[in-house]
């Protein structure tokens, strides 16, 4: 596996901790980094609320690495806490496909997502999503 996501599984697992922010708001159960463009990670929690406001770790990290300054994404992986069972890697929802379509039209294809770290399972987005909408 290479060094990169051993480094990126790391940071998401220092923000990965479910906690219960209000009574109508639970985050970081789901935890995110995204490696950049330029080389930097940048982590994100997933935000649940009691109505559509919530956000996925995923787009939140995205939403991070945006706010300071970049928008090309190389690689991504989330861990999940469900329980006392850690899950490392998944596939992004459609709506943070459809962001990370969204922000490279022309090199989404190649964004790569861990899908299974410990059997280091690693897919590419245009693998998951072959035919954009537009």
């Amino acid at each position: 596996m290479e060094e990169i996501w051993e480094k990126m599984y790391e940071e998401a697992k220092k923000v990965l901790k479910e906690r219960q922010i209000s009574k109508y708001v639970l985050a970081g159960s789901v935890s995110a980094a995204i490696l950049s463009g330029s080389g930097k990670i940048y982590t994100g929690v997933c935000i649940d609320t009691c109505s559509t406001l919530g956000i996925c770790a995923e787009r939140n990290a995205i939403f991070n690495m945006i706010t300071n300054g970049e928008h090309e994404i190389k690689k991504v992986i989330a861990l999940i806490q469900e329980a006392d069972k850690l899950i490392e890697g998944g596939a992004p929802c459609g709506a943070c496909r459809e962001l990370m379509v969204q922000l490279m039209p022309e090199k989404y294809k190649d964004i790569e997502i861990m899908l299974d770290y410990n059997a280091n399972k690693i897919m590419k987005l245009g693998e998951l999503t072959p035919q954009w909408w537009i």
